[in-house]
């Protein structure tokens, strides 16, 4: 179907900014900040807090916590959010208002994970850094008023890379059980050879096949070896059994599109149980603009009702639908 209306609005007045190849890392991290003002309010939540907490190599970790309205002496289910931005851009801040948006609609508690962003720290200090986060939710989940037997990993985009990976590290490493993996049009794949969608979308809907180049160049110090290795691919894991139920989400202007598709189905495959959804007329970030673009709030709102499910012991598992 055609690109949405509202977002070919959002497309058509950013139409004019440098495109993100173009910028040094510096000014790209300050464009993306700045769009937090042309963000809806979000939805309301009943406390945020700040915690740092023992990293990877004796560093401290921050971590945002939300919790829900109501949740007053309750034990709460856990999501572990990952944010986006090809792991070099974006923060805690840019993704605060979905992080409360998620919150609020699945009546979670969220940690907001502020993992270490490349090119100053390349892979995999990211995916150790959410590794960690995860295992210390995991062991700690009491205190942040949650149920340790209730917690999903969750992300967009690259977050939505890193949710996976973890799951993978979590099914070979150890951690904590997981009742999900919610992939929000994740990275699961290196850009080379691409996909048809990578072709199909290549420029013209906000995120470009150049800027995902950008990105890994970014993130990955050696592409010869690293860009296989399914810690930082993981549609490349040569065994994908075992891990927790999923939820991928996929937008159909997105360059990444079918390689979440890909992911979703070869998980399917291994016998795991998968909800996957394809949003027609919408594109790579779309859940920025909930409360500004309605099938973006549509979008939202099917995550928040498969956290919902996930968390209650009854994920779906269904077929590609196209929304």
């Amino acid at each position: 179907m055609p690109v949405d209306p509202q977002i070919q609005a959002l497309l058509d007045a950013a139409r004019d900014a440098p495109p993100t190849p173009s910028l040094s890392v510096a000014e790209a991290r300050a464009l993306y900040e700045a769009r937090i003002a042309a963000m809806a309010p979000p939805a309301h939540v009943a406390r945020v807090e700040e915690r740092h907490i023992p990293g990877p190599e004796g560093r401290l970790l921050r971590l945002r916590l939300y919790t829900p309205e109501g949740a007053a002496g309750a034990s709460l289910p856990l999501l572990v959010f990952f944010h986006g931005s090809g792991f070099v851009l974006c923060s805690l801040d840019t993704h605060d208002g979905i992080c409360r948006n998620l919150c609020a609609g699945a009546s979670c508690v969220v940690a907001s994970v502020d993992y270490r962003l490349a090119p100053e720290h390349p892979f995999p200090a990211a995916t150790e850094d959410c590794l960690t986060a995860a295992r210390w939710c995991g062991v700690n989940a009491a205190t942040l008023g949650a149920d340790p037997a209730r917690i999903a990993v969750g992300g967009d985009s690259a977050g939505g890379n890193l949710a996976a990976v973890t799951a993978l590290r979590i099914r070979d490493e150890g951690g904590p059980a997981l009742c999900g993996q919610m992939l929000l049009y994740p990275v699961t794949d290196w850009h080379r050879p691409g996909t048809p969608s990578y072709a199909e979308n290549a420029e013209g809907y906000g995120l470009t096949r150049a800027t995902m180049e950008w990105f890994w160049g970014h993130y990955l110090t050696h592409p010869e070896t690293q860009a296989t290795h399914p810690h930082a691919a993981p549609l490349r894991a040569a065994d994908l059994s075992g891990l927790p139920p999923a939820l991928v989400t996929t937008a159909e202007y997105d360059p990444l599109r079918d390689e979440g598709e890909f992911y979703a189905e070869r998980m399917r495959e291994a016998g795991v149980r998968v909800a996957a959804s394809r949003w027609l007329g919408l594109n790579h970030g779309h859940l920025f603009w909930v409360g500004r673009v309605d099938r973006a709030d549509e979008a939202m709102t099917e995550a928040c009702t498969w956290l919902r499910d996930a968390f209650a012991g009854r994920p779906p598992s269904a077929p590609l639908a196209f929304r």
